[in-house]
C-alpha cells in the first residue's frame, strides 16, 4: 500500500508541476505575441514556448523536460543580465519566479520519476549549472547600487553665513523656519555622532480624525510653529493648538467650526500646512519696523493682540488670533475675520481656499489660494492679495489676467475668472522689498486652447512682486504652455549664494519636472544655466504645444522611461507593464497629453512637490528628496465621457474639465498588481554643493515595510510626500515616505544615521526647536495622508537626546 501511495504522488508531483508551467508558459506565449506586435521583446514569446513545453514533457515524465528549463533558465538569465546588468530589483521580475521553479524541478519527489527509463545527467547537470548561474547572478546584485551616487561635502563650511530674517536660535516662527523658506535650523546639539541616541520624549493625540463626511484626500500635512514660549499646530480641520514646548501639555485651543453647505465630502482635498506668526514687538526692533501710516483700528489691535497667528481655514476665512490665549483678534477684518470669498465669485464646495500658511511681511499678510484642478474652465481666481497685517484691510491684489490692476477691487466687483494661482507658500526678501510667488496653471491643466494670455506668461514659474505696490518686479516661467499639471509646488528657497562672481542674493526655485532653477533675485537672471531644450509636439486637435521648455543645469531628472526599465511583481505583470508602455504614447519628458492615452514622466506628483528642499546656508548644500513616478494622461472627447464618471482625486480618476471639449482620466502608471509599472527606485535623498552646482551624493530612501502585502522592510527607495530639514548640526531629517518612520541622515554623505517607527503615516515636514529645559527637539505631526492610503492619525511626536 505504501509502495502504490510513493508511486501515485511521484506521478502525481511532475503533473502538477507540469500543468503549472504549461499555464504559466500559455499565458506568457499570448503576452509575448501581443507585445512583439507592438514592436517590443521577442523574449516573452520565446520564454512563453520553452515553458509550455517543458510543462508537456512533465506531463508526459519525459526527461528532456529537465534540459528544456534548463535551456529557458539559462537564457532567461542572460537575458535579464544584457538587459538591466546587475540591478537586484530589477532582476526580481524577471529570474526569481524561474530559479525557484529550477530548484524545485531538482528536488528528488520531482527529479526521480523523470529517470525511470534511465539517467538524465544533460539535463539534470545543465538544469544545476542554469540554477547556479542564476542563484550567483541574484547573489551579485546584492552588492551593486545601480542608480545612486556616492559621495561626502566637505565638512568645513563655505565661510559663510545666513542673512535669513533673524529670530531666536531656538525658534522656529515660519513654515520654512523663516520667510526665506530654507528650512534650516542654526541649533547643533544633535550630531551625526550622537543623533543615533535621539529618543521620544512626548507624544499627543489632537483628537481631530478624519470622519464619515471628509474627503478622500484628508491629509496631515502641518509644520508647527515654535514662537513665544509655545509651539502652534493646527489640524487639517482647521483647529489650532498652543502647547507647552517641553511636554506637549495642550494650553489653549481654537476651533473655527468649519463649515459647508454640502458638506466636506465633495472636496478635492482638506489639509492645514501651517499658521503664519507675527510679533510686534519684534519687528520694532528690527530693520524692518512698520512704514506703512497704521490705523486706529490697526492700532488697537496691535495693543489688544501684540503677538499673532494667521489661520487659513478650509472654508475660506483668513483668522488673526491672539497667539497669548487663542482668542480671536476682533479689530481684524470682520471681528477678527477676512472673507477670503470676496471678488472670487461661485465656485463649488471646497473649490477655493488656502491649504498654505500666509506669507508674513512687517505690513502685510500675503495670501494664495488653492483652485481645484481640471473641474471646469470656469474656476475661481487664482488672485494673490495682500492685506494690512493688523486691521486686515486690503492693500493690493495681483491677478495674473490683469497684471498692472493692483489697486484694491472695488466692492462688487470679480477677479478674473479661472486666473493661474498660487496654492503653495510665498517667499519674503524685505531688504529687497520683493515677495516672490510660486504659481501653477491655469484649470484645466491638460488643455490649455482657452489659456489667456497673462496665464501663458506668468503661469508655471515664479513672480516677483513689488511688496509696497504688488506690482510685477520680474518673472520667470518654468513651463511654457502647461499641459502637464507641472505647478510650482514648492516654496522658493533664499539664500545669498557663494559663486565665481561673488555672493549673489539666490533663489532656489525646485520644480516637479525635476530641475532646480537658480535665479538672482534682485531681477530674476540665471545664476545657473538653464537651456531651452526642443520636446515632444502633437497636443490634441484644437490645442497646441510649445516648442522648447526651460531646463535647468542643476537638475535631478531621471533617465528617460523605456521598455527595458518596466517592472511588475512577477514576470506577468512585468509583461503587461511592457504592453502597456507600448500601447501608451511616449516620446519622452513632455509627451502632450492625447486622445491614445500618453505616458507622463515625471508625473503630475513630480520630482519636487509642496515639501520643497531645505538648504543649509552655511555649509551652502541642499537636502532633498526627489520622486520619480509616471502618471497616464488620457484626453476623452467630451461626447465619450460616460454619464456618471466620477473622479477619485485631483490627480486619478476621470476629470470633468467642464467646459472644455476634452476630459481626461488620469492615474499613476502601476501594473494589474497594483505596483508600478517602471522599475525602483522610486524616491531618493540626495545632496547637492551649491558652490559647485553638482550632486554630491543621492541614496535609495524608504522600504516596502508598509506598501507590500509581506511587511518586510526592504529598501527599495519608496515615494515620499513631505519636506526635510537640516541642522548646523549635520543632520538633515525627514518623515514623508510611505513607511512610517522618522529618519535622520549625515547631510555631508546621505547615510542614514537613525530612524523612527512612527504610529502612523509621517507626510509632514519636521522642524526643531530648544526648549524651557535648553534642550533640541524634533517635532513632527504624524497623521497620514488620504490619497497616498498611508494610516491616518492624529499625533505630534517630540523627540530629543537622554539627559
Amino acid at each position: 500500500m505504501s509502495t502504490e501511495s510513493a508511486s501515485s504522488r511521484g506521478r502525481l508531483l511532475p503533473s502538477l508541476l507540469g500543468i503549472l508551467l504549461l499555464l504559466m508558459g500559455l499565458a506568457m506565449l499570448a503576452g509575448g505575441v501581443k507585445l512583439s506586435m507592438l514592436g517590443g521583446s521577442l523574449y516573452y514569446l520565446l520564454a512563453g514556448i520553452g515553458i509550455a513545453l517543458s510543462g508537456v514533457l512533465l506531463l508526459l515524465r519525459r526527461r528532456a523536460a529537465l534540459g528544456l528549463y534548463a535551456i529557458v533558465l539559462f537564457a532567461s538569465t542572460v537575458w535579464a543580465l544584457w538587459e538591466v546588468g546587475l540591478d537586484w530589483w530589477q532582476l526580481v521580475p524577471r529570474l526569481a519566479l524561474w530559479f525557484v521553479l529550477g530548484i524545485v524541478m531538482l528536488l528528488p519527489w520531482f527529479r526521480r520519476p523523470l529517470l525511470l527509463n534511465g539517467p538524465a545527467p544533460l539535463g539534470t547537470g545543465g538544469l544545476s549549472v542554469a540554477v547556479v548561474l542564476a542563484g550567483v547572478t541574484a547573489l551579485a546584485s546584492l552588492f551593486t547600487h545601480p542608480g545612486e551616487t556616492f559621495g561626502e561635502l566637505g565638512r568645513d563650511t563655505a565661510d559663510m553665513t545666513s542673512t535669513a530674517p533673524q529670530m531666536p536660535d531656538g525658534d522656529w516662527q515660519a513654515y520654512g523656519r523663516t520667510e526665506f523658506g530654507d528650512r534650516y535650523s542654526p541649533l547643533k546639539q544633535i550630531t551625526p555622532a550622537n543623533v543615533g541616541k535621539l529618543q521620544e520624549a512626548w507624544r499627543i493625540q489632537t483628537g481631530d480624525l478624519p470622519t464619515a463626511d471628509d474627503p478622500v484626500e484628508l491629509t496631515n500635512e502641518n509644520t508647527p510653529l515654535k514662537a513665544n514660549g509655545m509651539l502652534y499646530a493646527c489640524t487639517a480641520h482647521s483647529k489650532v493648538l498652543a502647547l507647552d514646548p517641553d511636554t506637549g501639555k495642550e494650553i489653549w485651543r481654537f476651533d473655527p467650526q468649519i463649515k459647508s453647505p454640502v458638506g466636506f465630502k465633495g472636496f478635492a482635498h482638506m489639509t492645514c500646512r501651517g499658521v503664519s506668526y507675527y510679533d510686534e514687538a519684534a519687528y520694532a526692533k528690527s530693520e524692518n519696523a512698520a512704514s506703512a501710516v497704521i490705523s486706529e483700528a490697526g492700532k488697537a489691535v496691535a495693543q489688544a493682540c501684540p503677538r499673532r497667528l494667521y489661520l487659513p481655514t478650509a472654508d475660506a476665512r483668513l483668522i488673526a488670533l491672539n497667539a497669548d490665549t487663542g482668542k480671536i483678534c476682533e479689530g481684524f477684518g470682520n471681528n477678527g475675520v477676512v472673507d477670503l470669498t470676496q471678488g472670487i465669485g461661485p465656485f463649488t464646495a471646497g473649490g477655493y481656499y488656502s491649504t498654505s500658511p500666509a506669507a508674513i511681511t512687517r505690513d502685510l499678510v500675503i495670501m494664495g489660494g488653492h483652485v481645484t484642478d481640471n473641474e471646469s474652465t470656469n474656476e475661481p481666481s487664482g488672485v494673490i492679495r495682500a492685506f494690512d497685517v493688523r486691521d486686515g484691510h486690503l492693500v493690493w491684489n495681483w491677478d495674473s489676467d490683469k497684471p498692472d490692476a493692483t489697486e484694491p477691487l472695488a466692492p462688487g466687483e470679480t477677479y478674473s475668472r479661472n486666473s493661474a494661482n498660487m496654492w503653495s507658500l510665498a517667499s519674503v526678501d524685505e531688504k529687497l522689498g520683493m515677495v516672490f510667488l510660486p504659481l501653477g496653471n491655469q484649470t484645466p491643466d491638460q488643455w490649455g486652447a482657452d489659456r489667456t494670455p497673462g496665464a501663458e506668461k506668468f503661469s508655471a514659474g515664479i513672480v516677483a512682486l513689488d511688496l509696497a505696490t504688488g506690482k510685477v518686479r520680474w518673472n520667470y516661467q518654468f513651463t511654457h504652455h502647461d499641459l502637464w499639471d507641472m505647478d510650482v509646488g514648492s516654496q522658493p528657497t533664499l539664500l545669498d549664494m557663494k559663486t565665481a562672481d561673488g555672493v549673489k542674493p539666490a533663489l532656489i526655485a525646485p520644480t516637479k519636472q525635476g530641475s532646480l532653477y537658480v535665479l538672482d533675485r534682485r531681477d530674476g537672471t540665471p545664476i545657473i544655466p538653464i537651456k531651452e531644450i526642443p520636446v515632444p509636439q502633437g497636443a490634441v486637435k484644437g490645442d497646441h504645444t510649445a516648442p522648447t521648455q526651460a531646463r535647468s543645469d542643476l537638475n535631478l531628472l531621471a533617465p528617460e522611461l523605456t521598455e527595458k526599465a518596466m517592472w511588475g511583481a512577477s514576470p506577468f505583470d512585468q509583461m503587461l507593464c511592457r504592453i502597456q508602455f507600448k500601447e501608451l504614447r511616449y516620446e519622452g519628458q513632455y509627451t502632450p497629453p492625447s486622445e491614445q492615452g500618453s505616458l507622463i514622466y515625471p508625473g503630475n506628483v513630480g520630482v519636487f512637490n509642496w515639501g520643497g528642499v531645505s538648504v543649509d546656508p552655511v555649509r551652502q548644500m541642499l537636502f532633498t528628496s526627489p520622486n520619480y513616478m509616471a502618471f497616464v494622461s488620457k484626453m476623452v472627447p467630451r461626447e465619450k465621457v460616460a454619464a456618471g464618471s466620477k473622479r477619485e482625486s485631483e490627480t486619478a480618476g476621470v476629470q470633468p474639465n467642464t467646459g472644455a471639449p476634452y476630459a481626461v482620466i488620469m492615474h499613476p502608471f502601476m501594473s494589474p498588481l497594483g505596483v508600478p509599472c517602471q522599475a525602483p527606485a522610486w524616491g531618493y535623498v540626495a545632496g547637492i554643493d551649491l558652490t559647485t552646482g553638482k550632486v554630491v551624493w543621492k541614496r535609495k530612501n524608504g522600504t516596502s515595510r508598509d506598501s507590500s502585502p509581506i511587511p518586510i522592510g526592504f529598501t527599495l527607495g519608496v515615494p515620499s510626500m513631505g519636506g526635510s530639514m537640516v541642522t548646523a548640526g549635520g543632520v538633515g531629517f525627514l518623515s514623508g515616505t510611505l513607511d512610517q518612520y522618522l529618519r535622520a541622515y549625515d547631510v555631508n554623505t546621505g547615510k542614514e544615521l537613525w530612524k523612527s517607527r512612527l504610529p502612523a503615516g509621517g507626510q509632514a515636514t519636521p522642524m526643531t526647536y530648544t526648549g524651557k529645559d535648553g534642550k533640541q527637539y524634533v517635532l513632527l505631526v504624524v497623521g497620514g495622508h488620504g490619497s497616498l492610503g498611508t494610516k491616518m492619525g492624529d499625533y505630534v511626536i517630540a523627540y530629543k537626546l537622554p539627559e
